[in-house]
């Protein structure tokens, strides 16, 4: 067993290959297994630093950057809150989650592009509807959505996180409607029409032939069936839940920054590795946020993990209304006239990271961890220590322990 906590990279060397013996895998599947391995190891080549006072040197390894790996997740989410900077108003903020019923899970599975596309759109739909409504806000609203595919267990729990600003543009973009004092939109209202809107869309996905039906799912291709099932779907209660508004803009960026580049499980939750099972830590919410221990057998922990996989290309953050891309930047500029907010100016900026090529400006911008003194400058690129594939997993058992 792991003396240490383990990494995933660390489950994947060890067990990746007997996954794939052992069960069917998809080439993206195959390429985040591949990835994650070679993260930050010789196998993708990176560069040596010396100190230019003392001439420590140090070796770093380049990422893999693959959307799914724990280790390339810190960078990527510090550059997108400098990008954030701007596009927040002093206002308070919402939180508000729609999350698919379990029965939709194997379908959501075999049609993650379709209904992951539609869950977003549908959801967004329906926060703008009922907020132009003028038995609710009766304004234009904007927000962001990022989709997540898991639940802390690592089960599939597809579902939609929307920060959305506190408030409004009036029809007549003169005035700036305010929400009621920690009060958002009516979740019960939100939850029968996302339904309803959620199901029309699927149903006509459908009707124009462009759903995947296979295994368990085969009887969903009589008409009769499929009726039935949106039936059983309409009767059910759809969970959509608001939480109360933050404070701060640099707060409601800190929060949202906690969401936008999650991956399924990050190293810190990983307790131990060995006899053939992982030991995580997982937040159990119906027992009051219990923190608690769980063990897998290494193969299902991978298979969990390799459910939340996104197909090519998949954008799971989206801006929509106000805050839609073409038209953020004047609708940002209205809004903050409007509200007499400065924000877009006023907020911090992320903590600059260290300058890989060591460009100064009298100040070392990769400190030397020796010294203290000197700038650690680039003096050798290190090549990839393998060309073409990594290994093949279903063939080297070197990788099963």
């Amino acid at each position: 067993m792991s003396t240490c906590r383990p990494e995933m990279a660390e489950v994947l060397r060890s067990y990746g290959g007997q996954f794939l013996q052992e069960h069917s895998s998809s080439f993206g599947q195959r390429g985040i297994i591949e990835d994650l391995i070679a993260c930050r190891t010789a196998a993708l080549g990176g560069h040596r630093r010396e100190c230019a006072e003392c001439e420590h040197q140090l070796i770093a390894y380049n990422s893999c950057r693959n959307r799914h790996c724990p280790k390339c997740q810190a960078q990527k989410q510090a550059d997108w809150m400098a990008k954030q900077q701007a596009n927040l108003l002093d206002v308070p903020y919402f939180h508000v989650v729609f999350t698919l019923p379990q029965p939709l899970s194997p379908l959501a599975l075999q049609n993650k592009r379709l209904l992951y596309g539609l869950l977003m759109r549908r959801a967004a739909d329906t926060l703008l509807r009922i907020a132009r409504d003028p038995r609710h806000l009766g304004a234009t609203i904007g927000f962001t959505c990022i989709l997540h595919t898991w639940g802390q267990t690592l089960m599939h729990h597809p579902h939609v996180h929307c920060l959305v600003p506190a408030g409004g543009l009036c029809p007549d973009e003169k005035r700036w409607m305010p929400t009621r004092k920690g009060f958002f939109l009516p979740v019960r209202v939100l939850s029968r029409v996302f339904r309803g809107s959620f199901l029309a869309g699927l149903n006509r996905l459908y009707g124009q032939g462009k759903l995947t039906l296979a295994g368990q799912l085969d009887e969903l291709r009589h008409p009769t069936r499929w009726a039935e099932f949106l039936g059983q779907l309409r009767r059910i209660e759809w969970v959509v839940y608001a939480k109360p508004p933050f404070g701060s803009p640099s707060q409601v960026l800190k929060y949202l920054a906690r969401y936008t580049h999650r991956v399924a499980i990050s190293n810190q939750r990983l307790v131990s590795l060995g006899g053939g099972q992982v030991t995580f830590r997982y937040k159990d919410y119906r027992r009051g946020n219990r923190q608690c221990i769980m063990s897998l057998p290494a193969v299902e922990f991978i298979r969990r993990f390799l459910l939340h996989s996104l197909p090519k290309g998949f954008v799971r953050i989206r801006h929509y209304g106000l805050l839609a891309n073409r038209v953020r930047q004047q609708n940002l500029e209205r809004c903050r006239r409007l509200i007499g907010d400065n924000s877009g100016q006023k907020l911090p900026l992320a903590s600059p990271q260290p300058n890989p090529n060591g460009a100064g400006e009298g100040k070392p911008d990769w400190p030397c961890p020796g010294c203290k003194k000197g700038n650690m400058r680039i003096v050798e690129l290190l090549p990839p220590a393998r060309a073409g594939p990594m290994v093949d997993l279903q063939v080297k058992h070197t990788l099963i322990q």
